[in-house]
């Protein structure tokens, strides 16, 4: 609705918005500053680095039972949970970059995360600044080179560090000596808010978290949590991959054969010496557990640690929702929780993303909007991570360009879905060779059949595909691609796809593999 809008209007559709965000006339007396009311909503954007959606409890499932994200429930519970948000490519840097830009990998340059992002494009906070807006960016962002766009930004240095981090700023770097990452990126959001905001204008804060990326190093204080509980495991922990193919085999990324005992499980190396982990390597060195009982062991420690790092998220989430409670900000700020892509927690015995399989191509998406949404409130539109950009700027009434590619989430939070929403979404994903082995892949998810297509280097004939039905298969066990029985629609989704691929202008070629 809105991209017609703007095709009938045009320029006309600039100037009203340009003339809605206009400062108030008013006369002033000598000496006197000015006072203006600004009536455009704030917005908070929360955003995490693999959170995935089944350690939140708003969205129940095995592990609700723990309450792991008490702040972020309260959020669901005072706004909207999205249970079919999904992102366009699940890897962490061509995710922020599509977030920035409202396009998918091949539009906006950012294939995977080697690749260089271009700054001097079009990204949504360059048009919010343009419109009125205050711009802030505290975090991880994961795309190298100077930030635009933000009045104020701090960001970590690629990945980043748990413990004693360095951020960047305009004026050069600054190290946090013996401090937790969340903690220094909830202070650092915290500081501007409460110290350094124009309050004058209305603004755009992003929070980015690192965790809980992987290595998954707990804060000092959360080193107990879950220490005398077992964690459930998903019914596919042993998953064997029948039916599936190279693809599915062929990946680095298992609990079983992939996650190591140094880094990730912190029962080798420096970590033997560290307090925190010292009573867990002297376990594994005395009683070295083998086959299903060691993966049942990996799996339980990666669980615990990783559900850790994501309990000091949620505290800084609270952190952020008192603040705005006792500066009188709540009523009329919009404050988001997301995540830039799913996560495996166990699921076909796996820890990562980047597949199209739910666990990774599936994100949490929460939005709170005092008065807007009703609380308590559940959407399961197909939504993609190239709709946020366009959200942004139409809660601030700013023009939404034309070549961005996704569509506002304005009438969803709402209540009210457009006759035109979209019924199916594309994926891609471009880095293989790389990290955990995972080939490339692009494919289509109507919201219950998924058509995934793997091509390229080091797939059985250049091409392999599977297809799933989400109704009776929900864990993607069953690849039903052979079955004659389902040509027809196969043919279905193939065709859609290919009309996805024209929508989105996806060229004819990937890029070469590296």
């Amino acid at each position: 609705m809105l991209n017609a809008l703007k095709k009938m209007c045009g320029v006309s559709l600039f100037i009203g918005c340009c003339l809605a965000t206009a400062l108030p006339r008013f006369s002033l007396a000598a000496g006197e500053k000015p006072r203006i009311t600004n009536k455009r909503p704030n917005m908070v954007w929360i955003f995490s680095d693999d959170h995935s959606y089944q350690t939140i409890g708003a969205y129940g499932g095995r592990l609700a039972a723990l309450n792991p994200s008490p702040n972020i429930d309260r959020l669901a519970k005072e706004g909207m949970r999205f249970d079919r948000a999904y992102v366009g490519n699940s890897i962490c840097a061509p995710s922020r970059a599509t977030l920035l830009t409202g396009k998918h990998s091949h539009m906006n340059g950012k294939y995977d995360n080697r690749d260089a992002f271009n700054h001097d494009q079009q990204q949504f906070q360059k048009i919010l600044q343009k419109n009125g807006y205050q711009t802030v960016m505290v975090g991880k962002i994961h795309l190298n080179g100077k930030m635009q766009g933000f009045d104020y930004w701090e960001v970590l240095p690629g990945q980043g560090k748990y413990y004693d981090p360095e951020f960047i700023t305009e004026e050069g770097r600054t190290k946090y000596e013996g401090e937790y990452v969340t903690d220094v990126i909830a202070d650092r959001a915290l500081n501007w808010l409460e110290n350094e905001r124009d309050k004058t204008k209305p603004f755009m804060l992003m929070v980015h978290q690192k965790a809980p990326h992987r290595n998954w190093d707990p804060a000092d204080r959360h080193m107990s949590k879950y220490e005398d509980i077992e964690i459930p495991e998903p019914d596919n922990l042993f998953d064997n991959y029948s039916s599936r193919g190279e693809a599915a085999h062929g990946q680095a990324m298992e609990i079983d054969r992939h996650m190591n005992f140094k880094n990730d499980l912190k029962v080798e190396g420096n970590w033997v010496n560290n307090p925190r982990f010292a009573g867990r390597a002297k376990w594994y060195a005395e009683n070295k557990p083998s086959g299903k009982e060691l993966v049942k062991w990996k799996y339980q420690n990666y669980m615990k640690d990783f559900m850790r790092c994501t309990w000091a998220v949620d505290e800084s989430v609270g952190r952020i929702l008192k603040a705005l409670d006792e500066q009188g900000l709540t009523d009329n700020t919009i404050v988001f929780y997301c995540s830039d892509q799913g996560f495996y927690m166990g699921e076909h015995g796996w820890f990562d993303k980047r597949f199209m399989y739910e666990e990774s191509f599936r994100t949490p998406l929460i939005a709170r909007w005092p008065g807007k949404i009703k609380p308590g409130s559940v959407n399961s539109d197909l939504v993609q991570n190239i709709d946020f950009a366009e959200t942004f700027l139409d809660l601030a009434g700013a023009p939404i360009p034309d070549d961005m590619q996704g569509k506002s989430l304005v009438p969803l939070m709402k209540g009210q879905t457009p006759e035109d929403w979209r019924t199916s979404l594309y994926y891609h994903y471009y880095e293989y060779p790389g990290a955990h082995s995972v080939r490339r892949h692009e494919g289509i998810f109507d919201g219950r059949w998924k058509l995934i297509k793997y091509y390229g280097r080091d797939v059985p004939n250049g091409e392999e595909r599977e297809l799933f039905d989400l109704k009776s298969d929900p864990a993607e066990m069953k690849n039903l691609y052979s079955n004659p029985e389902y040509r027809t629609k196969i043919e279905e989704l193939e065709k859609e796809l290919e009309t996805l691929k024209d929508q989105y202008e996806v060229p004819g070629e990937p890029p070469p593999q590296k």
